[in-house]
């Protein structure tokens, strides 16, 4: 399990209120009956937590599952990597 991964269910079970163990890759936040309103803090509180922006309705990005969100957050600190920051 990577630290993204770690990180991500963290944020999702302290947001949630959802036991950590019932949370799974797999999963959708729909699946873990996660209500609208607490999944945007989920992604604010992630965004804030790795210093990044989720995009917005991105068809190329899945932040409906568990496994997008974690995929979304290791690709956007890649490309940080890759880019350097504008002064």
């Amino acid at each position: 399990m990577s630290s993204v991964q770690d990180t991500v269910f963290d944020i999702i079970a302290k947001e949630s209120g959802i036991d950590r163990s019932k949370i799974t890759p797999d999963a959708t936040l729909k699946d873990l009956e996660i209500q609208s309103l607490d999944a945007v803090q989920i992604i604010f509180e992630i965004e804030d937590h790795f210093k990044i922006t989720m995009p917005d309705r991105d068809p190329k990005f899945d932040t409906e599952s568990v496994k997008g969100l974690i995929d979304t957050v290791e690709k956007l600190l890649a490309e940080q990597v890759t880019q350097p920051t504008a002064p």
